[in-house]
């Protein structure tokens, strides 16, 4: 019979095939839980599996027929929840070897028939009470958790949401789309996701990445707006001045103290101060050469070409695709690593979906 185990202290199941021996210990324990029966250990072990949850403790006999307890316990042994859910063995047979193995398999006590009433009683509830107290507690840190997790989801989304932000107003300023930042960010999550680029680097890595490259930029905040939306070509002295928002991002990002404990921060540093470095040494501001680049630097710096060439600028008009690829593959927009060409080129059909939308480059 089935007593109502929430009422009480929880549900029993007693797996013994002797009918007496299963009354004995339902008069025991009914006033205190509510009581499953099992008349061998087949039928006990699939009541067990059909929902250990919610069961308080199993009292299992040794000797049965189909089979046995030592039987069931292996199974629950190999499910791992002898962890969970407390086993007795209550028997005759408490011998040294069947108690060997039954504590080898993590029953949390062997008691010896014929029991005594008040002595099985204690043992059994201070187990339980043991268990529940943990289950408990499990559930309390489990919905802490819960609720932290929550809270740092909410911390990482506004933070990425101010970097977004920062990084719109920069590209609003220079009269341009905020959607440029998020192509480039889609275009440098792409090439180090999908081609041999990123090999060795992690889906969390390539998001940090691929938010830091939106801050490539930032440092325009600093170039005065004659220059940075002059609509013909600069002079010397001009493009001087426009090539040092390299190093005036750098130096920008370096002076918020919120963003130096964010995952992206390394990477929004160098990305800012080197996406305008070149494979060949050419260039600036520090004249990295070949591999002195890093790897998302040179993503970005091919996304930001590929993108700026793509779309209209107040000094120019979009160029046409095919031109688009000539002229990088040619070096016209400065000299890329090889690996990184090779593998933009191979993925150039997917990124120009990112432009077929008519208007999506209009500043």
């Amino acid at each position: 019979m089935e007593g109502s185990g929430q009422e009480r202290g929880g549900l029993l199941l007693i797996v013994d095939d002797d009918v007496i021996n299963r009354a004995i210990l339902e008069q025991i324990f009914a006033p205190h839980y509510g009581i499953l029966q099992a008349e061998n250990g087949r039928v006990g072990l699939e009541r067990i599996l059909a929902g250990p949850e919610r069961l308080c403790a199993v009292l299992l006999d040794v000797r049965m027929p189909e089979m046995d307890g030592l039987q069931v316990l292996r199974r629950l042994a190999r499910e791992g929840l002898p962890a969970q859910l407390p086993v007795f063995l209550i028997t005759a047979d408490a011998s040294g070897a069947v108690m060997e193995e039954a504590y080898r398999l993590g029953v949390m006590d062997v008691i010896s028939k014929p029991v005594v009433p008040y002595v099985v009683l204690r043992r059994v509830q201070s187990v339980v009470e043991l268990f529940q107290g943990r289950r408990k507690l499990r559930q309390v840190v489990a919905s802490q958790q819960a609720d932290l997790l929550a809270q740092a989801r909410q911390i990482i989304d506004l933070n990425q949401g101010m970097i977004e932000a920062l990084a719109t107003a920069i590209e609003f300023r220079s009269e341009e789309s905020g959607d440029h930042v998020r192509r480039i960010r889609d275009i440098t999550r792409h090439l180090l996701l999908e081609t041999e680029l990123g090999r060795g680097l992690g889906r969390e890595e390539v998001d940090q990445i691929a938010l830091a490259s939106i801050l490539h930029d930032v440092g325009k905040i600093a170039v005065p707006d004659a220059i940075l939306n002059k609509p013909g070509r600069l002079t010397p002295e001009e493009f001087a001045v426009m090539k040092t928002h390299t190093l005036q991002g750098d130096a920008l990002l370096s002076r918020i103290p919120q963003l130096r404990d964010h995952a992206s921060f390394r990477y929004a540093r160098d990305i800012a101060r080197h996406h305008h470095e070149r494979w060949d040494g050419r260039g600036y501001p520090d004249g990295l050469r070949g591999d002195e680049i890093s790897l998302w630097a040179q993503v970005v710096s091919l996304a930001d070409v590929y993108d700026a060439l793509s779309c209209k600028r107040v000094y120019k008009d979009a160029f046409p695709r095919e031109q688009v690829l000539e002229m990088i593959q040619s070096g016209q927009c400065g000299v890329f690593n090889p690996k990184l060409l090779g593998c933009f080129l191979e993925a150039e059909g997917e990124l120009a979906k990112l432009y077929e939308t008519g208007g999506v480059c209009n500043g």
